[in-house]
């Protein structure tokens, strides 16, 4: 197939833009500077600059092509307090998207995530397919781009393959600048390697190449409407995740009080507090996908988040 992805340069796409071009589909990448650009070049694929702002690029790139992957996202701007605003943008990208391919039959992934989908149980790909009611005037960034994933779906009836792939907040593997990376930078910025609580509340996890294989089976072969979860460990203890840190940096691993949380963790503090482990066996059985990379613990005992920074 001819594969338009969105976010091909960034930490999933990057994993996905090869996976595809190994299994034989030929691969055009949205790039929005000169280093995406040639990044995607030097991997062999296509480019066509623009952002997800650009409709009418998106537009045309989908049209021209047999299947769309959507893994861009403004995660500067949602991470800076702007997550309404980089959702309502990712949303208008998937009404262009889902318009270009109305009718054809093609498939059309959007990657979408897992935290919070179900505090406190194992979340299933069943959780989070109806709307909840909210009342007038508190929409949020999560509640939009929940939105966006059922809207997603709602394209099958509209003649496109879609699915909807949900990643758990740590996508891990070496390179990785999200979650984990930022949460030894406060280990070693504090001089402790601090969970909340018990440390007993879990976060899923799945490595990225085993992510990146799976958005190709989703493209590949997910019914139309499908919910898919790429889920390696199914819920790792924070307090599991700071043990290892603090091994490695030779850290002490304590509790950090609950008044103490938002100066020691700033913008990590919520979602650190959250038990939100999920469950990928649907998906497993659906797609026979089987995660065979190492999974968050033994990933982060390779060492390669505990490098020293290069100046």
């Amino acid at each position: 197939m001819r594969v338009f992805v969105t976010g091909a340069s960034g930490w999933i796409g990057s994993a996905v833009v090869p996976e595809l071009l190994g299994a034989g589909h030929e691969v055009v990448g949205l790039a929005r500077s000169d280093a995406s650009a040639a990044a995607l070049t030097a991997a062999g694929a296509q480019v066509r600059r623009g952002t997800i702002d650009d409709l009418d690029v998106l537009a045309d790139a989908a049209a021209a092509a047999d299947g769309v992957i959507h893994l861009a996202f403004k995660h500067d701007i949602a991470f800076s307090g702007g997550f309404l605003s980089a959702a309502e943008a990712d949303r208008r990208a998937v009404e262009t998207l889902g318009a270009a391919l109305a009718g054809t039959g093609r498939p059309f992934v959007l990657a979408s995530g897992l935290l919070g989908l179900a505090p406190g149980r194992v979340a299933t790909e069943r959780d989070g397919l109806e709307a909840e009611a909210a009342p007038a005037g508190t929409s949020t960034g999560p509640d939009v781009r929940q939105a966006t994933a059922r809207l997603t779906r709602s394209l099958a009836d509209r003649g496109v393959r879609s699915s909807v792939l949900r990643l758990p907040p740590t996508v891990h593997g070496d390179g990785d600048h999200g979650f984990m990376a930022a949460i030894v930078g406060i280990a070693r910025e504090r001089g402790l390697s601090g969970y909340l609580g018990d440390g007993a509340n879990r976060w899923p996890a799945v490595h990225r190449l085993d992510a990146a294989r799976l958005f190709r089976r989703a493209l590949e072969q997910a019914p139309a409407g499908s919910v898919l979860h790429a889920v390696g460990d199914e819920g790792v203890p924070i307090r599991a995740i700071a043990e290892v840190i603090g091994r490695h940096l030779d850290l002490p691993v304590a509790a950090v009080p609950a008044e103490d949380a938002a100066a020691h963790f700033t913008w990590l503090a919520n979602l650190l507090a959250l038990d939100a482990p999920a469950s990928g066996t649907l998906t497993r059985e659906l797609l026979d996908w089987r995660p065979a990379q190492p999974g968050l613990l033994d990933d982060l005992d390779k060492g390669h988040y505990f490098r020293p920074a290069v100046a």
